[in-house]
């Protein structure tokens, strides 16, 4: 008997000022992925109808609130969540943006979620057999990326560890497990919640949510290197499926196609980050040209 198709499906949180931004990474879903794969976006109530002209059989527009315990409470004048359990502290938004990842994921009953911040584009098909590898999902995982002076990101790995009571991490360099566009394992990310309750004995929103410094990459990163890692090593890694701009300064009109000139031959994605300040219509010539290349290379 032949075995199904491993199955795909697309997780994006965003908001309001990102909206043209997502419209051009549903656009590229609807080219690039599987007919049966859907796209989910969550967003702030109030922003549901900004997404909304994108609802249809393969979108899913969805509020933050429906992914939460009802004791989760917005404070629209704060621009924060407040657990009424426990309201000190409050989950900020980039925080909430990374339990709605979590959550999200969790709940999906593909094989395989592709986890794409909204400023991200697909530019090559992509399916959930590009995530395998062996019969394992690959993990971006950059080996030694995470340097002494990146102090956010080695406070990332300490509240990482902690949480999931690992012995503490050696001096930097560290693994950086960071990316706008990653495959996650929903598999893999529930047994990481189950991880969470068991060892702190909270749910796993709350556990996560109370930390101010905390990244869900750097925990799924690390739970599947470490906690769940079998004897046969790590799982694979390719930190290639995004080609992105080093930083977030703006692009003139040629920067930005010298960048898409250079996309590699296994990305499947591009992005230019929406904090760089890049004008739209230079962010549509790159998008243009970054396909362009994947064709030619294909």
């Amino acid at each position: 008997m032949t075995k199904p198709m491993a199955s795909l499906a697309v997780v994006t949180p965003s908001y309001g000022p990102d909206a043209d931004q997502f419209a051009d990474l549903h656009r590229s879903v609807l080219e690039y992925t599987p007919e049966d794969t859907v796209h989910h976006v969550f967003v702030p109530r109030a922003d549901r109808r900004l997404f909304a002209a994108h609802e249809g059989p393969r979108c899913r527009v969805r509020t933050v609130g429906e992914l939460l315990p009802k004791r989760y409470v917005k404070v629209p004048r704060l621009g924060m969540w407040v657990n009424a359990l426990r309201p000190w502290p409050p989950v900020r938004g980039w925080v909430m943006q990374q339990i709605v990842k979590l959550a999200a994921t969790a709940a999906m009953d593909a094989d395989v979620v592709l986890v794409a911040d909204s400023d991200v584009v697909l530019v090559r098909p992509t399916t959930a057999q590009r995530s395998l590898v062996g019969g394992r999902t690959l993990l971006h995982r950059l080996e030694d990326g995470v340097h002494p002076l990146m102090t956010r990101h080695v406070l990332w790995h300490r509240v990482a560890r902690e949480l999931l009571r690992l012995p503490p991490a050696p001096e930097p360099p560290l693994p950086d497990y960071m990316s706008p566009l990653t495959f996650w394992d929903p598999a893999i990310v529930r047994g990481l919640q189950r991880r969470l309750a068991e060892n702190t004995g909270r749910h796993w929103a709350d556990a996560f949510g109370s930390r101010l410094h905390v990244s869900e990459f750097m925990l799924y990163g690390l739970f599947v290197d470490e906690v769940l890692s079998p004897p046969d090593g790590r799982p694979p890694s390719d930190t290639g499926l995004c080609h992105k701009t080093p930083d977030e300064s703006p692009m003139d009109l040629p920067t930005a196609l010298a960048f898409a000139d250079r996309l590699g031959p296994g990305a499947i994605g591009m992005m230019i980050s929406a904090k760089s300040g890049t004008p739209r219509e230079v962010r549509q010539a790159a998008i243009e040209r970054c396909a362009e290349v994947a064709n030619r290379v294909a």
